[in-house]
């Protein structure tokens, strides 16, 4: 049996997938921004020496490293209503269900980057006179960071299509938006696949800039 492809019907509802873009974005840039800012301060807990804050960052990194995105966001939305005193709306919901598993793995590409600078180059800081949060912030980060770039690269993409979860507590984002579409036209593989093109459309000139920041990076060392 031959079928008949409709991309006429997904293509006619293009400002419905404008809006569903305009909201894909913006939840990527708060769950990139609040993964990576609090996933480096949870690292650095993962990395500190005193129990006070190795032993929370651990068992932060464990509990969200270790349970569904998914449940994270439904729990976050049914549950933390009937626990908290106030309403939590779609975008609350998954944008603390996505930021806060991303921080958890984010924790530990930057503990792992931290580690793997000298110890060299931590006497030489101490050598000279600096405090350990002098030391981290103008010698250790800095070169961490190069490091860490492409598995943070990474991270930044897997946060961009984790975004598509949102669409579970119907928060407007492109995946849900091709639901609607396919919903009434009765046309979900013509949908999908443009939601899918429209990703790729979105990922790939970001991770072909990151190959030249690398590059331009390694010539620079």
């Amino acid at each position: 049996m031959s079928y008949r492809w409709d991309f006429a019907t997904v293509f006619a509802n293009w400002e419905a997938l404008a809006i569903g873009a305009l909201g894909t974005l913006r939840i990527f840039a708060i769950c990139l921004v609040l993964g990576l800012s609090f996933g480096l301060v949870v690292g650095l807990g993962r990395y500190a020496r005193r129990k006070a804050f190795y032993i929370p960052a651990t068992i932060f990194v464990e509990f969200f490293r270790n349970t569904p995105v998914l449940v994270q966001i439904l729990w976050f939305y049914f549950a933390l209503p009937i626990v908290a005193p106030f309403e939590i709306s779609p975008l609350a919901a998954a944008a603390l269900g996505i930021s806060l598993n991303s921080a958890a793995f984010s924790a530990e590409i930057y503990r792992g980057g931290i580690q793997s600078i000298e110890p060299g180059q931590w006497e030489g800081a101490r050598a000279l006179g600096m405090t350990y949060a002098q030391a981290m912030r103008r010698i250790i980060l800095p070169q961490a960071i190069r490091r860490m770039l492409p598995a943070l690269t990474n991270r930044g993409i897997e946060i961009f299509k984790m975004s598509t979860l949102a669409s579970v507590v119907a928060y407007v984002e492109l995946l849900q938006q091709g639901k609607l579409i396919a919903s009434l036209n009765f046309n979900p593989i013509e949908t999908y696949t443009v939601i899918a093109l429209v990703f790729f459309v979105f990922l790939y000139p970001l991770v072909q800039a990151t190959y030249v920041l690398e590059r331009i990076l390694a010539k620079s060392d």
